[in-house]
């Protein structure tokens, strides 16, 4: 299996990626890789070095210009660190992944053609309008509906499926909720789906939300912890 390349002397060594680590009250889901590497634009290559190791199969490509050694698994984690890349520096402390980027972060959903951020309805959001490759979303967001991870804030995954299940359409829907559902390590249930969904404020997509889970409502749901 071609390696991925060494670090050239005196350079620094690739993005290390560290697990998640939580905002107050909130861990993130799942453990990270102990080791893991990402390799970006930097001093130590190249963009277009990069796409040429890729061409050659000594790196795959995660997602736009962060890349992978072949073979290495690709965690919630790195998938962060990837999206974090396309996300102007300026403003990666204002925004939150979500919907279906904050989906696929989870591995429950395709790589995005455009990433999904939130910004919080305190927060002006005009700023960003004229940021490209992304679409903005003004919604409220609670103490818990945010983790953080790989230098990048993301959608709980509870947050994510209502989001999903209220915002986005049934074909693309109902895939990503019943891969966050079968996931046990993400803690989303579809009893507690249904609640929160119920419980939001009055939208537009709710009733068309519900019928999304009640697609979902024959899958059985993977059995709580405790048992």
């Amino acid at each position: 299996m071609p390696r991925a390349p060494a670090a050239r002397s005196g350079q620094p060594a690739p993005d290390r990626c560290a697990p998640g680590m939580p905002v107050p009250g909130r861990r993130a889901p799942g453990p990270g890789p102990e080791h893991c590497e990402l390799y970006s634009p930097g001093a130590l290559f190249s963009w277009p070095e990069l796409q040429a190791m890729a061409a050659d199969g000594v790196l795959t490509q995660l997602y736009q210009r962060g890349y992978l050694p072949p073979g290495a698994p690709a965690s919630p984690q790195l998938r962060a660190r990837a999206a974090s890349l396309a996300v102007a520096p300026a403003i990666r402390q204002r925004v939150v992944a979500g919907r279906m980027t904050a989906a696929w972060i989870y591995g429950c959903a395709a790589e995005p053609d455009r990433l999904a951020l939130l910004v919080d309805a305190n927060r002006r959001i005009s700023s960003l309008r004229s940021v490209r490759g992304c679409t903005f979303h003004e919604v409220r967001l609670g103490p818990f509906d945010v983790v953080s991870m790989g230098g990048l804030m993301v959608s709980s995954p509870l947050r994510t499926a209502v989001d999903v299940a209220l915002h986005v359409e049934a074909e693309r829907a109902v895939p990503a909720l019943r891969a966050l559902l079968a996931r046990p390590e993400l803690g989303v249930r579809l009893r507690l789906l249904r609640l929160a969904v119920e419980a939001s404020p009055r939208v537009p997509h709710k009733r068309a939300a519900l019928a999304k889970l009640a697609a979902l409502g024959a899958q059985p749901e993977a059995p709580d912890a405790a048992g």
